[in-house]
């Protein structure tokens, strides 16, 4: 059975009192944290706090995971963001709309493209993909995420799941173009959709070890920062919901080494 960490929203949206009630810290531990004392979200955050202006914090913990998470936009800014990303994205179409598992090309069962800055290629399940300019949408939630986090980031991939039936399997994120020791910034807008961690060696019908899977929720207009060494140990999962209806728009910040000339 796994750990259920966090349950910020019902239904398909977040409700409308999250920005009012971002005002405090909270941490959450699983086990050990091997990792030992690391930079967390910004500490001013905390400062602003105590005037009802900063987010609350989740801290996820467990062997070789280390997450935060907060609801980093308000119910009616997260319904403007999301409407904007519906008109402005473009998304992927063709030989770009699928991906190799396997050996075998598969359509992608999602809407997927990336926005960056110039010069950076990023390969992505058999794919080289390079990103489109930033548009003023991304680069508000993205200056938003740097404020709370002082992360900075130049490209970004956007899934686009148009109802509980679109999902994405089991993977880590640890392509060779990720500048090494960077988190991933995972902003959500839309349908609240399960979200997994399972762990490498707990993967299978045999698997080296059991360790407890984590699920979190990711609600309307939240972020999760998945920070080092997350990656490494834990694979990640959005799993079929058919009892959700409605789009959900992903935004996974990365930070990209530049293309070697």
């Amino acid at each position: 059975m796994e750990r259920f960490l966090v349950k910020q929203a019902q239904g398909d949206q977040a409700g409308k009192g999250e920005q009012q009630e971002q005002t405090q810290e909270e941490s959450v531990t699983l086990g050990k944290d091997p990792g030992g004392p690391r930079k967390r979200p910004r500490r001013d955050t905390a400062d602003r706090a105590i005037c009802g202006a900063g987010p609350r914090w989740q801290h996820i913990r467990a062997e070789g995971l280390d997450c935060d998470y907060t609801v980093l936009f308000g119910r009616a800014e997260a319904d403007e963001i999301f409407q904007e990303l519906e008109k402005e994205i473009e998304y992927f179409t063709g030989t770009l709309a699928r991906v190799l598992v396997f050996g075998k090309w598969h359509n992608v069962p999602r809407k997927q493209a990336t926005y960056g800055d110039a010069g950076l290629t990023y390969t992505f399940s058999g794919l080289v993909l390079s990103p489109k300019p930033w548009i003023p949408v991304l680069e508000r939630v993205r200056d938003r995420v740097f404020g709370v986090t002082g992360q900075t980031f130049n490209f970004v991939l956007i899934n686009r799941y148009k109802d509980g039936s679109d999902h994405i399997g089991e993977h880590r994120d640890d392509e060779r173009e990720l500048a090494p020791g960077s988190p991933i910034a995972s902003v959500s807008f839309g349908a609240c959709r399960d979200f997994f961690f399972r762990h490498k060696e707990s993967r299978g019908k045999n698997p080296r070890r059991k360790v407890e899977a984590v699920r979190v929720q990711l609600a309307h207009g939240s972020l999760l920062m998945m920070n080092p060494p997350t990656n490494t140990h834990w694979y990640h999962s959005l799993p079929v919901r058919k009892k959700v209806l409605a789009p959900r728009v992903n935004l996974t910040f990365r930070k990209i080494l530049p293309t070697k000339k």
